[in-house]
């Protein structure tokens, strides 16, 4: 959500920025800017809409300078136009922000009061002119800043240039993530790793409350009290040759293609082939004495643990609750520990970016309330990363479309292993379960590049969806998290309403909207719950609904009569299908969007790192 990058260099600073806000794209934003320095002097070009109007702006009135702040913007405050874009400024300071400052009203109230005249409906620009104020009060930039970062209240990640300063940049964060990049004689300021990749390989993150001073040579760090503190710095294997496109359409293609191989990636991590064992690093809590695991996280990750809670009660009967990050705190729910209820207790948190803010607070209250802490997460240098008592990593490697595959199916294989060690842990499982059970994992990579063999086939049957207002996706067990993932990327690429639900469900009030304009997407592999699968679809197919079957040969079979299309998959063990059956389900829901012409990488309104709640 949003994006910054900020240079303080030797060479032309916006083609260079224009370079790092294309890699910040996924992020999902509705506008785009610039500002340098120019002779001392702030200049800056802003557009609406798609970065290729920034591009065609800087063509026809070009910026120069070596320093330079950028920004993609994703309306909070104020709607998406040029007036509104960032960066924000005055003639003596010029901002970027990501974030929401929640008393921004109040500061708002005062500023126009003094007889400020604003220029924009956004939260941001009230940051500029506070700065501003402490400025031509004599105060150091540095001064103004700390002095300014005092009176804010929300979440925010800031990057910051001073007319007449060209050897400064400032950065601050609170809530929002920002890394500083350490180049030959250059610095940076980017919203993750990602967007500095091609620039440097050396990457120090800012801590929560860490603002930082940027000079040619170096970084000092000051914490939420201004005293120094000193922040590791990193070597990053993210490259610019890692986020592009590889020949294929779209970046989404790209990632559902990477999953045989991701996949693999993150098993090497956990499995030992040889004897068919997980090979899971010590976790901050004994299996055996869990009264309760809590699993919380929003969105796709969300339906993550949905698929996890029947791994983690079938396998290692422990009970689990699963909660949107969103709602986790505010329900203010008992847990196990020294400073809840009775019993032990450990809590999972999974988030792709490992910055998702919603998640970071629910984090934050089970840590109160003395829970183990462990998390999933794609980038391990992330704030949920270093709040965690464990992190155990996804290998998707950089996921730039806004609607997650890779990412999703990698989250599932950790979990997967998770559980069967948890399992293992407790005595709930022996040897010869855990070895068959490992066993299946070790297939799924090859199970994965056989199901893209049915591309064309998904591919055709998306022609005949592409038209429908209503979708809905049906399944039991591990299918239902599945279905409801399905439902899920259909609604956020294409744009048509779908709807998941477990299929014995259909009798309590969804089957009232089937009719021969509903398409029927069904999950349903062959396991101990196909039968009463089928027995749901038979209803479906009563009343004519337009069923769409994923299986394999046995239940394809089964089922073809009375659907309209069917796609068998190779039979897997039902402890893998679900993270197979996601995949069959992205290819649909992509192909529908490309069918009908929507921005597959960049959905409308939505971002791929959600840092504001």
């Amino acid at each position: 959500m949003c994006g910054i990058i900020g240079i303080l260099g030797r060479r032309e600073a916006a083609p260079i920025l224009l370079e790092g806000l294309k890699r910040l794209e996924y992020r999902g934003y509705d506008s785009a800017g610039i500002a340098t320095l120019v002779n001392g002097s702030i200049d800056r070009r802003r557009a609406e809409g798609k970065l290729a109007n920034l591009a065609t702006r800087l063509d026809e009135m070009p910026i120069s300078g070596t320093v330079g702040i950028g920004h993609t913007r994703w309306a909070t405050h104020g709607v998406p136009n040029e007036a509104n874009a960032h960066p924000h400024a005055t003639d003596r300071v010029a901002v970027v922000h990501n974030g929401i400052i929640e008393n921004y009203k109040e500061l708002r109230d005062g500023l126009t009061g003094a007889g400020v005249n604003l220029a924009s409906d956004t939260d941001t620009e009230v940051i500029v002119h506070l700065i501003s104020e402490e400025v031509a009060a004599g105060k150091s930039p540095a001064e103004a800043t700390a002095a300014t970062l005092r009176r804010l209240e929300g979440a925010f990640a800031l990057a910051i240039i001073f007319s007449g300063h060209h050897d400064l940049m400032i950065g601050a964060r609170r809530g929002s993530p920002l890394a500083v990049g350490f180049g030959e004689g250059e610095m940076f300021l980017g919203s993750d790793a990602l967007a500095l990749a091609p620039l440097t390989d050396r990457i120090m993150y800012l801590e929560d409350g860490d603002w930082v001073v940027l000079g040619p040579d170096g970084a000092k760090v000051f914490d939420t009290e201004d005293g120094p503190v000193e922040r590791p710095v990193r070597r990053t294997e993210l490259s610019g040759a890692a986020i592009g496109k590889g020949g294929y359409r779209h970046f989404m293609l790209k990632e559902i293609y990477e999953q045989p191989q991701v996949i693999g990636d993150t098993l090497q991590s956990f499995i030992n082939p040889a004897s068919r064992t997980m090979t899971m690093p010590d976790l901050p809590f004994d299996p055996a004495e869990l009264d309760r695991l809590t699993l919380v996280a929003c969105g796709t990750s969300y339906y993550a643990c949905l698929t996890a809670k029947y791994w983690f009660e079938q396998l290692a009967r422990i009970p689990v609750e699963v909660d949107i990050a969103s709602e986790f705190r505010y329900r203010e729910p008992p847990l196990p520990g020294p400073k809840g209820t009775g019993g032990k207790g450990a809590a999972l948190f999974i988030s792709q970016s490992g910055e998702t803010v919603d998640t970071l607070a629910a984090l934050r209250y089970a840590r109160e309330a003395g829970q183990s802490i462990l998390s999933i997460v794609n980038v391990p240098e992330s704030a949920i990363a270093r709040g965690s008592d464990m992190v155990l990593q996804t290998n998707a490697g950089p996921e730039i479309g806004v609607a997650s595959t890779k990412a999703f199916t990698t989250q599932l294989t950790v979990l997967a292993c998770l559980a069967i060690a948890v399992a293992r842990g407790r005595g709930a499982i022996d040897a010869a379960e855990e070895a068959r059970l490992t066993t299946a994992l070790t297939e799924v990579p090859a199970r994965a590049a056989e199901i893209l063999n049915h591309d064309e086939r998904i591919k055709g049957i998306a022609q005949n969806m592409a038209e429908a207002r209503d979708v809905l996706y049906l399944g039991r067990g591990t299918s239902y998290p599945i279905a409801m993932e399905g439902a899920l990327k259909l609604k956020e690429i294409s744009y048509i309403h779908a709807e998941g639900y477990a299929a014995g469900e259909m009798k309590h009030g969804p089957i009232a909207l089937i009719d021969d304009q509903v398409p029927v997407i069904v999950i349903a592999p062959s396991d101990p719950l196909f039968e009463k699968t089928a027995s749901n679809v038979q209803e479906v197919m009563a009343r004519g609904g337009r069923v769409i079957v994923f299986s394999d040969e046995a239940g394809a079979k089964a089922l073809a009569d009375g659907a309209e299309a069917t796609v068998a998959l190779q039979a897997v063990d039902p402890f893998v299908a679900p993270i197979l059956y996601a995949i069959p389900v992205q290819l649909l829901a992509y192909h529908v969007a490309v069918i009908k012409g929507t921005d597959v990488d960049q959905p409308r309104n939505l971002a791929k790192s959600v840092t504001v709640e």
